[in-house]
């Protein structure tokens, strides 16, 4: 569905800002998109007081503190590659509102909206499967929109599907969600997945001097030493690492750049995704039609 840029879509996040960098900038991309209103972008997965800090300040150095921030449920701890960004930072100092129960508050607001709800995935799901434990009539009132699975192609475009991450660390989860009978979009990382910027694309963003993105980019900086000679450091000064999570932004207000199909989709317990005729159809972005063009406007939304 490519939707109208006459009436602003409302939309939630559903974020693990603070592992991998994508999350960043995907955040930054939302905020760039003038077809989006943003209701609350809530942390999900490990510990979610720290990925709720990043969110919070990020928000700050933006000027978008009219958005609230959402702690989710917390888990196991994870490694937290941009705790030097936030350290000394007090959530409560927050200028807009923070919700310590950041799935009620996300269960709240989808219930009380006059109109449908977009809940955008870029992360593990514990919290939507929270939300659909404590009130399963959200579904009939929101469109999931995520960056989830792979489905004939896996990470780096190999011809064997991956366990993806966000569906490997909880599959019971995803599949509780994955079963929900909302409408769904995906980005598996068979497109998701190719999706990265370097030369004067990357050099553009790196060099700008909006506050986001120089906010986006020390956190990069920071995110990069951490893992510094690590097979998934990119490398600061050259590129960008894969943006999975942007290609769901993109997913919320147009389709048009891409291959979508309607698949049934089964998340094993192993945490993959596999291709089933039984299972719920979900309309999977399985190609690209011209990345080249994606990759262009990613950096026209980050920028300005």
């Amino acid at each position: 569905m490519n939707q109208p840029n006459t009436q602003k879509i409302p939309v939630i996040l559903d974020t693990d800002v603070g592992s991998d960098i994508d999350d960043m900038w995907a955040i930054a991309m939302m905020l760039g998109s003038p077809e989006l209103d943003v209701k609350l972008i809530l942390t999900d997965h490990g510990n979610t007081e720290y990925r709720a800090k990043i969110v919070a300040k990020f928000l700050e150095a933006s000027g978008r503190t009219d958005i609230p921030v959402g702690v989710g449920i917390k888990s196991s701890a994870q490694i937290e590659a941009q705790g030097r960004w936030v350290e000394g930072y007090n959530l409560d100092s927050y200028p807009g509102k923070v919700y310590r129960d950041g799935v009620g508050a996300m269960i709240s607001m989808i219930m009380n909206s006059s109109v449908p709800i977009t809940l955008i995935s870029i992360a593990p799901v514990p919290n939507l499967a929270e939300a659909l434990a404590r009130e399963p009539a959200i579904a009939h009132k929101t469109r999931f929109v995520g960056m989830q699975g792979s489905v004939r192609k896996g990470y780096l475009g190999s011809a064997k599907i991956s366990a993806e991450y966000n569906v490997w660390v909880n599959p019971q989860a995803c599949q509780r969600v994955f079963s929900a009978p909302w409408e769904m979009v995906i980005t598996p990382v068979d497109t998701c997945g190719l999706v990265k910027l370097s030369g004067a694309k990357y050099r553009q963003v790196q060099q700008s001097q909006t506050k986001t993105i120089q906010a986006l980019m020390e956190n990069y900086r920071i995110w990069d030493e951490e893992y510094k000679g690590e097979k998934h450091s990119a490398g600061y000064g050259t590129e960008s690492t894969i943006l999975y999570d942007t290609v769901a932004i993109y997913l919320v207000y147009s389709e048009k750049l891409l291959h979508m199909e309607e698949l049934g989709i089964r998340v094993t317990d192993d945490g993959f995704t596999m291709i089933d005729d039984t299972a719920k159809p979900i309309r999977c972005a399985t190609g690209w039609k011209d990345l080249t063009a994606f990759e262009d406007l990613l950096v026209h939304r980050l920028i300005g």
